[in-house]
Order: structure tokens, then C-alpha cells, then sequence
């Protein structure tokens, strides 16, 4: 489906202090049909402490030495850029030569399909204005009679891509983006209070954390644009073990990779409300009863005490 004279999208990878996951992101992304003909990125954070350094160094020693790609080219950082400032510079930087991007994170393992979805979405709705984001996963939707792409208001951030045209909208402001919300906006952006999106938005502008992805979707969202989503998740994130900038020890959140490629995409540009309705639901019921939860929160607590022994 991609057209004979085009080149598939520069591939960005945003890593830090985690050879081992580094080293799994890559063995699978280099798995994919299209990795011989895509141009690799990879964007190095400076170490935060000294602490780091090793670690930072290993995963350097890693980039260096990564095959499989069209081009490898590392970007190492001198200072401490934080995740939410490398992405940002990072995604900025290659629209802005090549005009879309397709954005992974050290903690990603993907399908061997999943660049050729991206590759494929980018030519199928580049000129669709409304269509601002492409995921590569989504949520475990067990039973969802959805077709194989659909459409959808959040802008999911495991293994996504996105064009300039679209990334010119992102607002990094929160208090910009905050004026522009009201009661309705929030409940529907928070899809009916399912999701922490809102509390996310409120947390960064307390300073508890510090996503670039939520300001993203706000972004996204705001400007009453979609994003395409497979109906079998293409990424898997290995980063829940507490190891990440911003991961818990979770589980709820696993799935079973697509072992086939995705030749359909929607014709008309709109919000599938059988998906909606089935992430909605997903949503509503992933942390289980209150003893699940109580048992989950305790089993994180007990791995985090004896991690630190």
C-alpha cells in the first residue's frame, strides 16, 4: 500500500537508563517488514545524576551498535532534557525535515506488521485534517465485535505516529489548554469520568508530573481531531515493572501482539461508537473490585520495599 517512490517515516526512539528493555524494543522493532528501509533515530537522554551515568553509557553502547535499519542515527543528549522535553524537541525535529514520524519509547515491543500500519495509515490520511494521530496500541477490548481500524477521540501513546500538519497543533501550555475546557469538554475528553485524563491535566499543572502525552490528546482533542486505532494491539509496553519515568507495576494493561497485517482502514472520518462504548467499558472495570485493588496495591508495595533492599 505504500506508494513505489516513497520512503516509510523516520522511526524516533526516546531512551535513558534501561539497557535491557532498550535491547528488547530493538530486537522486536527490527522484526518489522519495513525496518531495512526505515531511517532510525534515537534520541539519548543526558544522565540525571551520576547514578545514571553507567547506565545512560550502556545504553549509548547499544545504539551505537544497533543493525537492521536503513540509517541509525543517535542523538545523545550532553544534559538531563526530561522524558517530556526530549519527545517533544525529538518529534519536533523530524516532522519538521521529513513531515511525519512514527514515536517509540525504550519499554515497546511491537508486531512485525506494526511499522507497515504506520507507514500505511500516514499515505492513507495524510491529507485528512481531522485525523491527527495514528496508535499502535490499544487496550485489551475482550468480545468487541470492532473492525480492524477504527476511530477514536484519545490520543493513546505506546508506539503512535503523527504528521506536521498535525504536530503544529500541539499547545505545551496547560494553563492554554486548561482556558479552553469546560464541564462538558472535561467529561467527554475524561471519556464520561472513565479515565484519569482530566486529573492527569490538573497533576501537571500542580507540578506531579510532567507528560507530554496528555498534553497531546488535550491538544489533539481541542481541535476536534481523531486518531485511528487497530482493534488488536500492535505494541505491547514491558515497561510496567516500575522501572519507567512515569510506570507502575501493572498488568491490566497486557496483550497479545496481531499476528497479521491490517488492510482495512475506515472510509468515513468519525468516532466509532461500538469502540467507544467497549473502551468505556474496558476502562470502567480495569482495576477490578476493591479487593483486587487492595491486593494489587499491596503486591506493588511488597515489590518496590524488597526492590530497594
Amino acid at each position: 500500500m505504500i506508494p513505489l517512490n516513497a520512503s516509510p517515516a523516520p522511526i524516533a526512539l526516546f531512551v535513558y537508563n534501561r539497557p535491557a528493555h532498550t535491547l528488547e524494543t530493538l530486537s522486536y522493532l527490527k522484526k518489522n517488514e519495513l525496518a531495512a528501509q526505515s531511517d532510525l533515530y534515537i534520541f539519548s537522554d543526558g544522565p540525571k545524576t551520576e547514578k545514571d551515568a553507567a547506565s545512560v553509557a550502556e545504553v549509548r553502547k547499544i545504539a551505537v551498535e544497533v543493525s537492521g535499519f536503513k540509517m541509525v542515527t543517535l542523538i545523545a543528549r550532553e544534559r538531563n532534557m526530561g522524558l517530556a522535553n526530549s519527545v517533544i524537541s525529538g518529534v519536533s525535529q523530524l516532522v519538521s525535515t521529513h513531515g511525519r514520524v512514527i514515536v517509540f519509547e525504550d519499554d515497546l515491543i511491537s508486531s512485525p506488521h506494526t511499522l507497515e500500519y504506520f507507514n500505511n495509515a500516514l499515505n492513507h490520511y495524510q491529507d485528512e485534517e481531522k485525523v491527527m494521530h495514528i496508535s499502535g496500541y490499544i487496550f485489551p477490548l475482550e468480545n468487541a465485535q470492532l473492525p480492524e481500524t477504527f476511530f477514536f477521540r484519545a490520543a493513546l501513546s505506546w508506539g503512535w505516529a503523527t504528521w506536521a500538519r498535525a504536530w503544529k497543533n500541539f499547545e505545551p501550555d496547560v494553563d492554554q489548554l486548561i482556558s479552553r475546557f469546560d464541564d462538558e469538554k472535561i467529561k467527554q475528553f475524561s471519556i464520561e469520568g472513565t479515565m484519569n485524563f482530566w486529573k492527569q491535566i490538573q497533576d501537571f499543572k500542580a507540578g506531579k508530573n510532567n507528560s507530554w502525552a496528555i498534553r497531546w490528546y488535550a491538544s489533539v482533542f481541542l481541535n476536534g481531531g481523531l486518531t485511528l486505532n487497530p482493534s488488536q494491539s500492535l505494541i505491547h509496553n514491558i515497561g510496567h515493572d516500575g522501572s519507567g519515568t512515569h510506570s507502575n507495576i501493572e498488568h491490566m494493561y497486557g496483550v497479545n501482539l496481531a499476528e497479521h497485517s491490517i488492510t482495512h482502514f475506515p472510509a468515513k472520518v468519525e468516532e466509532n461508537p461500538v469502540a467507544y462504548q467497549a473502551i468505556k467499558h474496558f476502562l470502567s472495570r480495569r482495576k477490578g473490585s476493591l479487593l483486587q485493588r487492595l491486593l494489587r496495591l499491596a503486591n506493588q508495595l511488597t515489590v518496590k520495599y524488597f526492590s530497594k533492599k
